[in-house]
């Protein structure tokens, strides 16, 4: 196992390319939805792609809006960030009829990088249930020590390949790819935010933990 080297341009190239991952579905339906409209006469096609167009640009802002808080700025250094806040954009993303998302986290500003690492957990934590099922957030404070859990529950529900790897930092070949950098990126951001990371599975349970390092 070694140590991942990769520099600041690749680095940006693959979050972009996992940013344009999200967004490409839902802007193909809306650009598909204006083509139906274009072309059909009848009114029956015609509401079917307005309905499609609605919740398209909705889907597609929401993963806009989420990506804003979980990979961008989001603020200047040492910003902080309403908890609130990261629950809406997190609702928003998780907008699948195979996925539900149950939110137990107390409305305070937090830091920056923990509010990002806590939403890039999240989706890892999709990435443990590719079938589908329940993602449960909880957060605890006390103090400046911070504590979050995730759970993800559904069928054939497993640690991402490579997650725990790469969130450490590694990969066997010292490289990562367009399907690690997601894992690869919540570990940089748990180094930044001072947290550490674990996993956990039982039967149809995964459980990612983050707590502050001491």
């Amino acid at each position: 196992m070694n140590s991942v080297s990769l520099d600041a341009l690749d680095l940006a190239a693959l979050l972009c390319s996992r940013v344009c991952h999200d967004v490409i579905s839902p802007v193909g339906a809306i650009v598909n939805g204006l083509e139906v409209l274009e072309d059909e006469e009848d009114a029956s096609m015609q509401e079917f792609a307005l309905d499609l167009i609605r919740k398209s640009a909705r889907q597609a802002s929401a993963r806009l809006q989420f990506a804003r808080l979980a990979f961008g700025a989001a603020g200047s250094a040492g910003a902080s960030i309403d908890l609130g806040d990261a629950e809406q954009v997190a609702k928003g993303f998780i907008q699948d009829d195979k996925l539900s998302l149950a939110w137990d986290a107390p409305r305070v500003l937090m830091a920056k990088n923990k509010v990002k690492l806590l939403l890039n957990l999240i989706v890892v934590a999709t990435n443990a249930i590719p079938r589908g099922g329940r993602i449960e957030v909880s957060v605890k404070t006390e103090g400046d020590a911070v504590h979050f859990v995730i759970l993800a529950t559904g069928r054939s529900a497993r640690i991402p390949t490579h997650a725990e790897d790469l969130i450490a930092g590694r990969s066997h070949d010292g490289n990562v790819d367009a399907h690690g950098i997601q894992a690869f990126y919540t570990g940089l951001v748990a180094k930044a935010a001072e947290m550490n990371v674990a996993f956990a599975i039982d039967e149809e349970t995964v459980t990612l933990t983050a707590d502050s390092a001491v």
